[in-house]
Parts: C-alpha cells; structure tokens; sequence
C-alpha cells in the first residue's frame, strides 16, 4: 500500500513534464494554461510527433501504403498524430491525407482500400473523416463522405462495418466509435448541421448501452473496454466512448455513472492510470512502454473526470 503522503491525487506536473503532445493538451484540458499553443508547436519538431514525421515516404505515404500494413500505414500513423495533437495546417500531414483521398477507390460516396472489397467500408471512412477534417484539408468529397456515413446507420442508431453483409440490425461499437468520431470533426470544421441527427443517434447508442453493457441482458458486453489501450487504433473501450462524449460537450447523462466508476477504479495508489493493453501488430515505435503509470491514460482520464464534474 502506497503511503498516503506520497499519493499525488492530479499528477500535473508529472504530465507537463512529458512529451510536448501530452504536455501540451494537460496545460490546455486539465491546467487551464491558456499558453498550450506555444507548447503545441512543439509536437512537430520534438518527440513522439517529429519521430512520426520523420518516418514519412518521399510520396507522402507512410510504410508504403494507405490502410496497411498495421499500425505503420498512413490511415493509422495519421490517426496517432491526430491524437498527439499535431497543428492542423502541418505540410506533412495534409500530403498524407491527400494520398488517402487521391489513390482511394471512391465507391458509395466513400473510400475503399481494398481491389476484392468495392464498398465503403464504415469504420475506416470514419477514420478518414477524422484525420481529413482534424487537418483542415479543403477537399469537396469529404462533404458526400460524411453524407454517406450520415445515410448509413444501421436500426438501432448506430453503425456496423459488416452492414454489406446484412448485419443492419445492431451498431458495433468499434464501428460507431469511429463514425462519431468523424462526423464529429467534420462538423467542427465546417458547421454545418447536417449530421446532428446521426451524431446524436450514435451517442444514444452508446448511452443506451451505458457505455459496456448489453441493453437486452445488463451483462458486460466485452471485459476488455474496461481496460484503455493508447493509441486505441480501430478499437472501442470505455475511455475512448467517454472521451467522445467530452470533445463533443454532451451534458453528462446519468447513463453513464457507472463507466466513469470504471475510470477511476483503474486509478493506481500513486494517482496515475496504467498504460493500459497493446494491440497486435508492428509499431513504428512504443511511446510508453513497462509496466509503468502511462501519461496517456493518465491525461484521458483526467480531463473525462473533469469533464463529468463539471470542471
């Protein structure tokens, strides 16, 4: 048992102390540093972020292709800068998002990555949505991507990326995740208010669920969102459902009491979140790693708990 003096209940400035990506984000989400901008230029060129920029191809790809190889692809390494915070105007990252677009197969007003697979497959044109509007690239087809996903969910509200194979009935989570994640960004780029409706009906979703549980039977639908992975790639947990609703400033719904518990029972003595899972795959590089109090998860959770206190 940890001594009680030596518990740091908001490790703060265990978090400005880290990379500029994570330190940046806690000056601006958990301090209240209205100077996170002058840190923020600094995920470019230290650290984590100038690591990943330094791995790009010549052609503006990453590992040579769109969506694979995983995690190294161009999808999955822009989808980590975007979580690191890299500035949107970033020359290097609008050339990746233009090799997304630009060598896409465009089918059903969507992307597809796929010669055997002519459909638009839903969780990876909710990626894409993210990282082109997290990057304020100005390219017409995002808005027919977004109408697209808009059109697309599945009965319940939600969305499913085997929906072409008839699964229309009940959203998957990994799927909807992304979807929201996307519209998300998409509106904030553009303001429109189109998609309201279908970024609503997800986050129901998720709520109707409260975040990990079967609506039919109350049981845990996966053990495995209780635990917060970073960067979570294409998959759900419970962190990441809860950090949607924050950036999307969703009053905080009651439903999901029982997912912020989740949160702060996986809080360690020394006030800090674990590192948390890794998924199968080659990485470019572990940005934690041991079995180490994660910054990350630490980050996450604080400003979630910030954000359902009314912070």
């Amino acid at each position: 048992m940890a001594d009680v003096a030596s518990v740091d209940p908001t490790p703060l400035d265990w978090l400005l102390d880290g990379d500029p990506s994570v330190a940046w984000q806690a000056q601006r989400d958990v301090a209240g540093d209205g100077k996170w901008s002058e840190t923020r230029v600094r995920v470019a060129t230290e650290g984590w972020g100038r690591r990943l920029l330094a791995l790009q191809d010549p052609d503006g790809k990453w590992a040579g292709g769109l969506y694979t190889p995983k995690w190294t692809s161009t999808t999955y390494t822009l989808l980590q800068l975007r979580r690191l915070g890299l500035e949107p105007g970033n020359a290097q990252a609008i050339a990746g998002v233009r090799r997304l677009l630009d060598e896409a197969t465009w089918v059903e007003g969507g992307v597809s990555y796929w010669s055997t697979r002519h459909f638009a497959e839903r969780c990876v044109n909710g990626m894409v949505l993210s990282i082109a509007s997290y990057f304020d690239v100005a390219d017409p087809r995002l808005d027919g991507l977004a109408a697209m996903l808009t059109a697309s969910r599945v009965d319940d509200g939600g969305w499913n990326c085997d929906d072409y194979r008839g699964h229309t009935h009940h959203s998957s989570f990994n799927t909807t995740i992304s979807v929201l994640e996307g519209l998300h960004l998409w509106r904030c780029r553009t303001g429109s208010s189109e998609a309201d409706d279908a970024i609503a009906s997800g986050q129901e979703v998720l709520l109707r669920h409260r975040l990990f549980r079967s609506h039919r039977t109350g049981e845990v639908i996966n053990d495995a969102w209780t635990r917060f992975a970073f960067p979570p790639r294409w998959h759900y947990d419970v962190l990441r459902g809860l950090e949607h609703l924050r950036e999307a400033r969703v009053v905080p719904d009651a439903r999901a009491k029982e997912a912020i518990e989740v949160v702060r029972r996986r809080r360690r003595p020394d006030g800090r979140w674990p590192i948390g899972p890794r998924y199968t795959g080659v990485e470019h590089f572990r940005m934690e790693a041991g079995r180490n109090p994660g910054r990350w998860n630490t980050l996450r959770a604080l400003r979630v708990l910030h954000w359902w206190e009314g912070g």
